[in-house]
């Protein structure tokens, strides 16, 4: 049988884990044995996850990714039995709008950048260290098929995550030698809060993303994430691109006049 690694060694870094993905996956992480630091921006929702899963296997933190000080000084503060980080699923980011870049807030492109860029960097930039210390790890980064192919109302969204898939690919050459694998999870199609998000609350206009049509959940992302990393540590999976089976890439788009 194919040896995976054991979960209960896992000490698992969460960014935006209060809903989505990162909330799926602390569930995932600690449903295997695994010990999960659970950070986000509510922490009401920190506390109910906190609850659910456990303190002993649950360490929460308040924490917005756009606050470089804030990082260093949780990473600084986390306890003993949770200390020893070997993932660090750098997950927080968002999307904001959907008009035409002529028309778009710069305040939302200001606070994707400052999310999912800045605030990826951030985390992953100041966990590094301490994994290549204790001699390996691994880092997860959530990038999005928008990184590849663009739609439009996306620019500034898909353009973090273009930043994302090479950021993960160059720290990955950085680290040769180090023992610290690096995956970009790529997703299309999901049903979480992100289109709520994206459309300022509007919930009728987040159904109607989804309407019709049958997407991928958090949990299905939660599950190849934990998968990549339960790998054998000779086993570097660069990304893991996933849509749903009732979407796919659409035809170019061309403008022609009415």
């Amino acid at each position: 049988m194919y040896q995976l690694l054991d979960a209960s060694r896992f000490i698992v870094f969460i960014t935006g884990a209060t809903s989505g993905f990162g909330q799926a996956a602390a569930r995932r992480y600690v449903a295997a044995g695994a010990k999960v630091i659970a950070t986000g921006r509510r922490m009401d929702r920190l506390i109910d996850l906190q609850i659910e899963l456990g303190a002993e296997k649950c360490h929460i933190i308040e924490l917005d990714v756009r606050d470089r000080a804030a990082i260093e000084a949780a990473i600084a503060d986390i306890p003993g039995p949770f200390k020893n980080i070997n993932i660090v699923l750098a997950n927080a980011g968002l999307a904001l709008g959907l008009g035409p870049a002529h028309e778009a807030s710069l305040d939302d492109w200001q606070t994707m950048i400052d999310t999912n860029i800045s605030g990826l960097v951030y985390t992953v930039r100041l966990l590094l260290p301490g994994l290549v210390e204790r001699g390996g790890g691994h880092v997860v980064t959530l990038g999005s098929v928008a990184g590849e192919f663009t739609y439009p109302g996306a620019s500034v969204y898909a353009a973090s995550k273009a930043f994302v898939k090479h950021f993960a690919l160059a720290i990955r050459s950085d680290l040769q030698g180090k023992n610290v694998r690096v995956t970009d999870i790529e997703p299309g199609l999901t049903e979480t809060e992100f289109s709520v998000v994206r459309f300022a609350g509007d919930q009728n206009k987040a159904d109607n993303v989804y309407k019709g049509t049958k997407p991928m959940t958090a949990e299905d992302i939660a599950e190849s994430i934990f998968w990549a990393t339960s790998l054998p540590e000779h086993v570097n999976v660069n990304k893991i691109q996933l849509m749903a089976t009732t979407q796919a890439i659409g035809a170019f788009d061309i403008y022609r006049e009415k």
